[in-house]
């Protein structure tokens, strides 16, 4: 059992679901709102992120400004954030798409508590398969005879609490995620 190479994956795990968590829209305009959405731009021919296409900025807490480098594409980078169906209304000012965002009603910081309810999930879900994962090998190590019992045991108690140390990252990251939805 490398103990280093557990961790690091257990981090990717938990730093994906905070990027994951970071999609979900609070009270407050984030650049990692658009960040990820993808854009066919230059005719179709290529499919980038937004992030890869232009600066994106939040002058106040309800606007979202991007700022193409290319502003041939800008008609192009607006019909994609339309088209990922996320819920802003982009327009053309000029040379920039600015993005004004509305409060949320009740209903839709529920929907959204809803979201990352299932986005914590799924990142625990994938901690503990690599937990499953290394208490298969350890199992089979010692149905081999390459591990005593105690050996085996004192394993798959110290598997068990990486593990923990890592769900409640998840759980950390999400209850500062839930006070930042649940605030009007």
């Amino acid at each position: 059992m490398d103990e280093t190479s557990i961790r690091f994956r257990m981090q990717q795990v938990v730093d994906l679901t905070t990027s994951d968590m970071g999609s979900i829209r609070t009270g407050r305009s984030t650049s990692s709102l658009v960040n990820g959405v993808v854009v066919a731009v230059y005719g179709g021919t290529q499919k980038l992120k937004i992030q890869e296409l232009a600066t994106i900025t939040t002058p106040d807490t309800q606007t979202i400004v991007i700022d193409p480098w290319d502003k041939s594409i800008i008609g192009e980078i607006r019909q994609g954030i339309l088209a990922a169906n996320i819920g802003m209304n982009p327009a053309i000012a000029g040379e920039i798409i600015r993005i004004a965002l509305p409060p949320l009603t009740t209903e839709d910081r529920e929907k959204y508590v809803k979201l990352l309810s299932t986005k914590l999930e799924n990142g625990k879900i994938a901690i503990r398969q690599i937990r499953g994962d290394v208490m298969h090998d350890i199992k089979k190590s010692f149905e081999e005879k390459e591990l005593s019992e105690d050996e085996k045991f004192d394993l798959e108690k110290k598997m068990q609490l990486i593990t923990d140390e890592f769900v409640s990252k998840i759980d950390e990251a999400g209850n500062r995620k839930k006070q930042e939805l649940l605030q009007i």
